[in-house]
């Protein structure tokens, strides 16, 4: 059976279910096209898939062919805050059988969420990745990190005007961008100027300021606390060297960086693993969660290899992280996305599934039987309340 007749086969069993207008949903983007090194395995098409949280457990119901990536952070999927339609970015494409640098944000309605119908394709700028909307949904930014600048977009009725751009250092590579709580600020990390840049916002005018920190080593993904005082920050390569430190060897351990806004410093941090790929607050902001693939995305032959991901949630207390709870996952595992207070959905993009685990504020335990199954590898997800 093609993708095709699947979809038009899963949209005809759930066109008799009830109205899911007040359901909470995720979003996830599912990449067909990046294949592990030396796996030779038949590529297959994007995909979106919208998954229903209301229920005893999440299940699938609806999905739309649209272009999505893996590469880049598990923040190219941002939910409008009333949950009517998503934005979906893709850093790759496909030209013929070569993977290129990719530049489209697809606009997603979600009106009927269980029919989700793609209805704009915008342009952002080479290697668009990272993507936040304000708390107001009237404003969209973009990263790309092959055009060293940010997208903005301006945001009506479900649908995205191109309304500027914010250009940051030449090969600055900005990875990922991120509102405050009130939408009059946002931080973009630039991940080989290894620092995290501040935006000011005013209306539909997105300008940069002259206040930039240095969060780590190879910064990653950025999001705000509920509060807007703080924001958490991923390096891949891990938190600043002391002065004088000789450069390290093997595998870096990434951290999480606590940055103080209203002191524009580094002001907390924590070392979490190898590999932080993505980080998402719980909706009291109470808990962070942190996915790491651990080296599970690499050749078994390489001497950096895993069988296993991590999962990692983090208790806050401003800027002081502790952790509260860990456990192994599935391998090459991307983005997650909270479920209530209790559940978290982690996408395992190897075995293109997305794992559900129940968090007790003490223990993390993988729920078995609410396993999600994809075409394609699962790359990014979100909620509304998820940035």
């Amino acid at each position: 059976m093609t993708l095709a007749m699947r979809l038009a086969a899963t949209a005809a069993l759930v066109w008799a279910l009830p109205s899911l207008a007040h359901a909470q949903l995720a979003v996830s983007a599912n990449d067909g096209k990046v294949l592990r090194p030396g796996q030779s395995a038949e590529r297959t098409p994007d995909t979106v898939s919208i998954i229903d949280l209301s229920g005893a457990g999440p299940r699938v119901i609806g999905a739309v062919e649209a272009p999505a990536s893996l590469v880049g952070p598990p923040a190219s999927v941002a939910m409008a805050p009333d949950e009517s339609f998503a934005l979906v970015t893709a850093a790759q494409a496909l030209d013929g059988a070569d993977l290129v640098t990719g530049d489209t944000v697809s606009v997603i309605d979600l009106s009927a969420p269980d029919h989700p119908r793609v209805v704009q394709t915008l342009a952002a700028g080479s290697g668009a990745t990272g993507v936040a909307i304000n708390a107001q949904g009237t404003l969209a930014l973009v990263a790309s990190t092959g055009s060293d600048k940010i997208s903005v977009f301006s945001i009506s009725e479900g649908r995205l005007t191109p309304a500027g751009e914010v250009r940051l250092n030449y090969q600055s590579r900005p990875t990922d961008v991120a509102f405050s709580p009130d939408g009059k600020t946002a931080l973009v990390v630039t991940q080989s100027a290894n620092r995290i840049v501040r935006l000011a916002v005013d209306g539909a005018t997105v300008t940069r300021t002259d206040v930039s920190v240095a969060p780590g080593q190879s910064p990653y993904g950025v999001l705000f606390g509920r509060g807007g005082h703080y924001a958490y920050v991923t390096n891949s390569a891990g938190a600043l060297a002391a002065p004088g430190s000789p450069p390290p060897t093997g595998p870096r351990t990434g951290s999480v960086a606590v940055l103080d806004l209203e002191t524009n410093t580094l002001v907390g941090g924590v070392d979490v693993g190898v590999g932080p790929e993505h980080l998402t607050l719980s909706a009291d902001g109470s808990h962070l969660a942190v996915v790491l693939v651990n080296g599970s995305g690499a050749p078994e032959t390489s001497p950096a290899y895993n069988p296993f991901g991590l999962l990692r949630v983090y208790r806050v207390n401003g800027p002081t992280l502790q952790l509260a709870a860990e456990t192994r996952t599935g391998p090459w595992c991307q983005g997650a996305a909270w479920s209530g207070a209790g559940r978290l959905l982690v996408q395992c993009a190897l075995a293109g599934e997305i794992e559900v685990y129940d968090f007790d504020g003490a223990n993390l335990e993988r729920d078995q039987g609410a396993t999600l199954t994809f075409t394609g590898r699962p790359a990014a997800i979100s909620v509304a309340a998820g940035r």
